[in-house]
């Protein structure tokens, strides 16, 4: 099975699990990974699925230089691992623009990433933010806006 065929068989799953059917469902989804690598993409896609990582932050100057939509609640997305095989279908509850140096230690610790401080959460955001945002030839800054987004885990079920 490709990678594609593993998303769109996902969801297909998704919309059999909750009553709908493909051809008729007004849902949509987005299919993407976490983070710039491998290791991280896969790591944080599996903690993802265990219901350990319940939030996401992005650049949001990153969003208009690609010219992306910010995502609003109700958002599907399918979790793919780094190669795009579908892991999880998470579904987006809540939103946040705030500027990076008040990002708070509740959201650090619902993001779920390593030891769930914010000190661990502004070094790892901070070295992605940088990498990031060099390719738009901008440097991250302390009061720059950032998406933070929680999100629940609605398929598979059996980690929710």
């Amino acid at each position: 099975m490709s990678e594609l065929d593993s998303v769109r068989a996902m969801w297909k799953a998704y919309l059999r699990a909750i009553g709908e059917a493909p051809a008729t469902t007004k849902k949509s989804y987005t299919a993407w990974h976490f983070c710039d690598n491998e290791q991280d993409a896969n790591a944080l896609a599996e903690l993802v699925k265990q219901g350990v990582k319940r939030a996401t932050a992005g650049a949001c100057w990153s969003y208009k230089y690609e010219e992306q939509p910010l995502p609003t609640v109700g958002d599907y997305s399918v979790i793919t691992d780094w190669s795009g095989n579908a892991v999880c279908i998470i579904c987006t509850t809540a939103l946040e623009v705030v500027p990076f140096n008040e990002v708070t230690t509740d959201f650090a610790k619902t993001e779920g990433e390593g030891d769930g401080s914010l000190a661990y959460w502004r070094k790892v955001h901070w070295d992605f933010f940088t990498r990031e945002l060099r390719a738009f030839g901008r440097k991250p800054e302390k009061t720059m806006p950032v998406l933070c987004e929680r999100f629940e885990v609605v398929y598979p079920q059996e980690y929710r």
